[in-house]
C-alpha cells in the first residue's frame, strides 16, 4: 500500500507539518498506512468471527481486563457456563463441549485484541510525534479524532454483540452489523486519505478530466453502497439462499421479493430482497467501474493522465473484476468461511482502489 501511494508524492511543502515537511510527511504517511493495513486485517478477522459464529463467545465488554484470556481451567469453565446460557448455545452449539467453545473464543479474543493494538498504534506514535514537534495542532487534533472514533467503533461492536443475546437470537442484528462494518471502513478511508494527503498535498491540475472525476466518485459511492448491502446479506444470512447465478430460482427478481409488510422492511429483513439488492448494486458498481477505467485508459483519452493515475485505474479494473467473480463463487459454493473472508477483504481492496483512483484525479476540480 505504501509503495503504491508514494507514486502520488510531490515535492511541495506541506503546511500541516512542522519541522521538515517532506521528511515528516513520509514518516507520518507511513504510520497511517500501517494503521490502514491493521484495519484491513481487522475487517478480515471480523468476517471470520461472523462466519464461524465466534462473535458471541465473549459475553462481557472489558476493555482493560479483557486483554488477558482465561489462564486456568476454572476460568475457562466459568466462561463456558456463561456461554451455555446464551440462545446461540441452546439453538446452534448445544453439547459441543469446552473444546468447541475454546475454538470460537480464541478467534473473537484475537479480534478484540487486534482492536486494542490498533488503538495503541494510534495513540503511542501520535504522542511521540507531538512531543517531537512533527505535527501542527490542527493535524494532531485530526489524528486524535481517529483515536476517539476507534473507541466509538469498539463501543458499536459491543452494542452489536449485545443484540445477539436476545431471546431466540443466534446472531447479531443485521443493522448493527452493517453499522459496525461501514464505520470501520469509513475510518479506514479517512486514515488512508489523510496519509495520501501527507504525501501529495497539492493535486496535479487535470484540465478536461472533470467527467472522469465525477464518474470515479460515482464508482466510489456505488462500491460503498454495495459493501453496505453485503453487510445486510451477512446479517440476514441471505447468502445461504438462492445459490444460483445469474437467476434466482429461475427469475431475475425473486418471486417473494416483497413478501413482508410494510414493503420497506423487505430491504433489511427479507433475505430474497436483500440478496437481490446486493446483486443489483454489485452489477451497477462493476459496470460503472469498468466504464470509468475505459474512460481513463481508453485509446482516446480526453486528458493525458500521469503514470500513477493510470496505475490506479488499472488496479481498479482488475480488483472490481476479481471481487465480482469472488461474489459469484461465494454464492455458488454456499458461503464457505475462506471464500466469505476473501470476498470481504477484496471488498476492502476495491474500496481502496476506488479511493486511490479518486485521489489521483482530484486535480480535475481545479
Amino acid at each position: 500500500m505504501l509503495s503504491a501511494a508514494r507514486a502520488f508524492a510531490v515535492t511541495s511543502r506541506q503546511p500541516a507539518l512542522a519541522g521538515n515537511p517532506d521528511r515528516n510527511g513520509r514518516l507520518l504517511a507511513g504510520w497511517l498506512f500501517v494503521l490502514a493495513g491493521m484495519i484491513f486485517v481487522m475487517v478480515g478477522l471480523g468476517g471470520a468471527t461472523r462466519l464461524t459464529g465466534s462473535g458471541l463467545s465473549i459475553m462481557r465488554w472489558a476493555p482493560l481486563s479483557g486483554v488477558l484470556p482465561p489462564l486456568s481451567h476454572a476460568a475457562w469453565e466459568r466462561l463456558y457456563a456463561l456461554y451455555r446460557g446464551t440462545p446461540q448455545y441452546e439453538l446452534v452449539n448445544r453439547g459441543f463441549g469446552l473444546a468447541g467453545f475454546q475454538s470460537i473464543f480464541w478467534l473473537e479474543w484475537v479480534h478484540r485484541l487486534w482492536g486494542r493494538l490498533i488503538g495503541l498504534t494510534v495513540i503511542g506514535p501520535l504522542a511521540i510525534f507531538w512531543w517531537q514537534g512533527r505535527v501542527t495542532p490542527w493535524l494532531a487534533a485530526r489524528l486524535l479524532l481517529f483515536f476517539v472514533l476507534g473507541g466509538v467503533q469498539g463501543l458499536i461492536g459491543w452494542l452489536m454483540v449485545a443484540t445477539g443475546f436476545r431471546p431466540d437470537s443466534t446472531s447479531v442484528a443485521a443493522p448493527w452489523l452493517v453499522l459496525h462494518l461501514i464505520f470501520a471502513l469509513a475510518l479506514y478511508a479517512a486514515i488512508l486519505w489523510t496519509g495520501l494527503a501527507l504525501l501529495a498535498p497539492r493535486p496535479e491540475p487535470l484540465p478536461g478530466a472533470r467527467a472522469l472525476f465525477r464518474l470515479t466518485l460515482l464508482t466510489l459511492c456505488l462500491v460503498t453502497l454495495t459493501i453496505a448491502a453485503g453487510g445486510l446479506v451477512a446479517g440476514t444470512h441471505a447468502g445461504f439462499v438462492y445459490n444460483t447465478f445469474p437467476l434466482m430460482e429461475g427469475h431475475i427478481v425473486p418471486a417473494n421479493y416483497a413478501r413482508l409488510h410494510p414493503v420497506l422492511t423487505n430491504l433489511v429483513r427479507n433475505p430474497a430482497a436483500v440478496q437481490f439488492d446486493h446483486r443489483l448494486l454489485a452489477t451497477l458498481a462493476l459496470l460503472t467501474a469498468l466504464l470509468t477505467v475505459f474512460l481513463a485508459l481508453g485509446v482516446r483519452r480526453p486528458v493525458a493522465l500521469p503514470r500513477a493515475a493510470r496505475a490506479a485505474f488499472a488496479a481498479l479494473g482488475l480488483v472490481v473484476l476479481l471481487q465480482y467473480g469472488l461474489g459469484v463463487a461465494t454464492l455458488l459454493a454456499v458461503v464457505p468461511v475462506w471464500l466469505g473472508v476473501a470476498h470481504q477483504l477484496t471488498a476492502t481492496l476495491l474500496l481502496t482502489a476506488s479511493l486511490l483512483a479518486l485521489y489521483a484525479v482530484r486535480g480535475a476540480r481545479s
